[in-house]
């Protein structure tokens, strides 16, 4: 069953009526799309946390309610305050179920490489979503990918993953998902450094040389 979120029109706006709102609870929020009038609307804040603490987050598909009608809605993006972590606006977009749609989809892991098991390496998270297209109804919650079988140096790409049905691939087939690396010992990054400094010291010696070259001219005239 699709959740329903109860909304109703925003007739005020600026800074003022935003600060009221987030007061009480509530969410200034903005409802656009193709064919819609964009259309200011006061939500429930916590409305909006059900939806992220879904497993779809999102990319979740709801009905929203208001002036008697029920829309197909999802969230476009939210606006956060960084310092506070406070949930301030949220933009959401009117959907057609029967247009397609694009979304980024999380990447999910399954296992442990046996580079990291048994040849000392580590997991680099290169990607962690790729993007799709579909129908609204086949959009995926997650993508996962069994990465038990990668060695050393080995990767996971986005043209490895298993194809749902009805979904396109937008990302680069040759987009790198994961990766198993090689930790750097640290007598490796000490050498590296002492010998660009080795570097950068040769390079100014030419400088120096020139400096006192210049001032010995200067001393004779």
């Amino acid at each position: 069953m699709a959740l329903t979120i109860k909304a109703e029109k925003r007739e005020g706006v600026g800074k003022s009526v935003s600060r009221r709102l987030r007061r009480e609870g509530k969410l200034p929020a903005i409802l656009y799309g193709e064919g819609v009038i964009n259309t200011p609307l006061i939500l429930n804040k916590k409305d909006i946390f059900a939806i992220l603490k879904s497993e779809a987050r999102e990319n979740t598909i709801f009905k929203l309610s208001f002036d008697s009608e029920l829309r197909d809605a999802m969230i476009k993006a939210l606006q956060i305050e960084p310092a506070s972590d406070e949930l301030l606006h949220a933009d959401l977009i009117q959907i057609a179920m029967d247009k397609l749609i694009r979304v980024s989809v999380p990447i999910v892991h399954k296992g442990e490489p046996v580079g990291v098991k048994t040849e000392g390496g580590f997991v680099d998270f290169i990607t962690r979503e790729v993007e799709i297209e579909c129908l609204p109804k086949d959009i995926p919650e997650h993508m996962e990918i069994d990465i038990s079988a990668l060695h050393l140096h080995q990767s996971f790409k986005v043209e490895n993953l298993a194809l749902p049905a009805g979904v396109r691939f937008l990302s680069d087939p040759a987009t790198v998902l994961v990766l198993i690396e090689v930790p750097h010992k640290e007598e490796e990054v000490v050498t590296a450094a002492a010998t660009e400094g080795e570097v950068v010291a040769e390079e100014k010696e030419p400088e120096v040389i020139k400096k006192e070259r210049a001032e010995e001219k200067e001393e004779k005239e």
